[in-house]
Parts: structure tokens; sequence; C-alpha cells
């Protein structure tokens, strides 16, 4: 579907109905991004909020038996446990504190890219607007009403809220020798011999077989090879192809 809106390299596209939106980096690539909604985001932080007040209690026990330098201690974690446990947390581990991680979150930059000291630092600090005037209202509402539910810390610092895909691995090949092609595959040609060997462990032995001969004349090989050393050599070749990938 062609729009008539051309929109500028690197901006994101509006969001579309189920909230995912796509980037095209410099290098042309394009990336999709999904936008977390207020409910997994208000659980990451009750999470991080727990974290925290675990650790300022026992920090609490820990430092009142030194008197009045034990109290200047805490006051002292307080502010760095309060306001900069967000920030090293996103910076230092990929956007994700531990109840982002525990949600499949993650903070980055409105252009994909990770977020840095000053965007994060930006939209921790402005949290004290989003929780106006009590209980995050001005942030959940403003998450609420934004397409990319964004709160007013992330519209000042440039940053959005959104799901970690897990990644994704090729299935394995199976354990065979690398053999070279004997001649130039094409595009298509190469695609089906490597889905052809990543498939080996849910085919069976006959059916590999039945494959394997549709594959022995597009890749020219020997039309007297016996069944099961055609499947060798063709998965030979696609052991060759994802080694040259």
């Amino acid at each position: 579907m062609s729009s008539s809106h051309a929109w500028p390299r690197n901006a994101a596209q509006p969001a579309p109905l189920d909230t995912r939106i796509r980037l095209e980096t410099p290098e042309g690539i394009d990336l999709v991004l999904r936008p977390a909604g207020l409910l997994s985001r208000s659980l990451a932080f009750a999470f991080d909020l727990l974290i925290r007040g675990v650790l300022l209690v026992g920090l609490f026990f820990l430092l009142d038996a030194f008197g009045e330098f034990g109290t200047g201690l805490f006051v002292l974690a307080l502010f760095l446990i309060n306001w900069w446990y967000m920030v090293l947390f996103e910076v230092l581990h990929q956007g994700r504190t531990p109840g982002k991680q525990l949600m499949g979150l993650r903070v980055v930059h409105d252009d994909g890219t990770p977020v840095g000291w000053s965007a994060s630092l930006l939209r921790n600090l402005l949290r004290f607007v989003d929780m106006l005037p009590f209980g995050y209202s001005v942030g959940a509402f403003a998450c609420l009403q934004h397409p990319l539910f964004k709160r007013l810390g992330d519209l000042a610092a440039g940053t959005l809220v959104i799901y970690r895909d897990a990644s994704i691995s090729r299935p394995s090949l199976p354990d065979v020798t690398a053999v070279a092609a004997p001649l130039i595959l094409t595009l298509e040609e190469q695609r089906a011999v490597l889905s052809f060997a990543e498939r080996q462990h849910d085919l069976s032995p006959a059916r590999g077989q039945e494959l394997a001969a549709i594959l022995v004349p597009v890749l020219q090989m020997p039309t007297h090879l016996p069944p099961e050393h055609a499947v060798t050599q063709v998965n030979g070749i696609a052991r060759d192809l994802a080694g040259s990938a």
C-alpha cells in the first residue's frame, strides 16, 4: 500500500493500528519497533520500585547502627538509588532495568539507537512531573493519550520504551563436510538448498531422500548417486553456502 506523503529518513512513521512503527536506518535497513503500553510499563516500574525499596530498607537497618554518620550515608544512598538506579541500568544494560528485563522491555532513542546518558538522565529527572499530583497521574494520562505511549519524560528526552524481541537463531545444519556446488546457484536455488538442510531434523529419511532427488538435477549432480549419498551431498553444499554467507 503506497502513500502520497514522503517521510524523511530516520523519522518515525505514524503508528499503525497495531502500534508497530517502521524506521529506516542510514544503511537502508528497516527496523520494526513495538512501543510498550501503560500496563507493561507500570508492572516494570513496580518491580523496580520493589527492588529499590528492599535495598533502602536493608541499608537503613545496616547504617542505623552508625548513628548520625550512618544517617548521612543513608540520605546519600537514598538520593543515589532514587535518581541513578534507572539511569545506570538503562545506559549500561542496553536500556533495561531489572523490571524492564522481566517484562521484556527496553528504552531506546526515537530512531531505535541505544539510549545515552543525557537522554536517560532527562527522562528520569522528569519523573517528578509525571508523578504529579499523585500516583503518576500526569505520566499515565500522557501515556494513554500518545500514539506511542510516551510519558512527558519520553517526549522531552526523545526516547521510546519498546518490547525487546527475542533474537531468532537459525536452525542447525547437519554435521557433514562442506562441499562446493558444481555450478553458480541463483538466490532461489541457494534458499532451496539451505531450507532443505535446515529441515533435516523434521524430515523422515524417506522424505529427505525424495526431496534430495528433486535437487539432484538442479545442482547438476550425478544422477546415479544412491539416495542417502544425494542427501549428504546436498547437505554439504548447504553447509558450504552457510559458511560463505
